[in-house]
């Protein structure tokens, strides 16, 4: 089997693709050191790499190759109109609960209230070449790890609440990036395609 995600249908090539806001060096050795603490808990947690961890405000899926060009083409009047801001990345939690831990995540505060109508003006922008708006609500967070079984639930949770009040850094945000994901056994591999700087128009 072949894990490289690129596919050849009729004679189009598709590619796996979305489009985030990275996060800079010293927020992702700030989420390593954190993952350390948590997985000395000895839970069974599928834990995130720090360097693959993002936040992804729209994901296209499956997508002609030849479309990158115009899904840029088409937002850069709106992310380029957006001015830089900054996301806090404070606290941690799960969903669906704490008392139920299947996905661990740090928060993301925005107190100017950017990221939240940036994110809805993209779907409905997007909207009008084919892709569907997403129906769940946009919560802006950053995903850790996913809980595979019970094993060392208790620890990791108390383990988890010794940080749910706390700063752990910020996000300049400048710039949006397309990302092309590539997936294999050993994880997706994330390649830039693309960027729009905010702030630009």
């Amino acid at each position: 089997m072949c894990y490289h995600q690129l596919i050849i249908l009729e004679g189009f090539r598709l590619i796996r693709s979305f489009l985030a806001i990275e996060l800079p060096e010293a927020i992702r050795k700030r989420i390593e050191e954190i993952q350390r603490d948590l997985r000395s808990s000895n839970s069974d947690v599928r834990w995130v790499s720090p360097e693959k961890i993002h936040l992804t405000l729209k994901f296209f899926g499956n997508i002609e190759e030849s479309r990158v060009d115009t899904i840029t083409k088409l937002i850069e009047p709106l992310v380029g109109g957006t001015p830089l801001f900054s996301l806090e990345v404070r606290g941690m939690g799960a969903f669906p609960n704490i008392k139920n831990p299947r996905v661990i995540w740090m928060g993301l505060i925005d107190e100017k209230q950017v990221l939240i109508p940036l994110q809805k003006q993209l779907e409905s922008t997007l909207a009008t070449i084919g892709f569907q708006v997403e129906d769940r609500l946009f919560r802006p967070h950053l995903t850790l790890g996913r809980m595979n079984s019970g094993r060392g639930k208790d620890e990791l949770i108390g383990r988890i609440q010794k940080y749910k009040e706390e700063k752990f850094g910020d996000v300049e945000v400048k710039r949006l990036v397309l990302f092309k994901s590539d997936l294999r056994p050993t994880g997706p591999i994330y390649t830039p395609l693309g960027q729009i700087g905010l702030g630009s128009r």
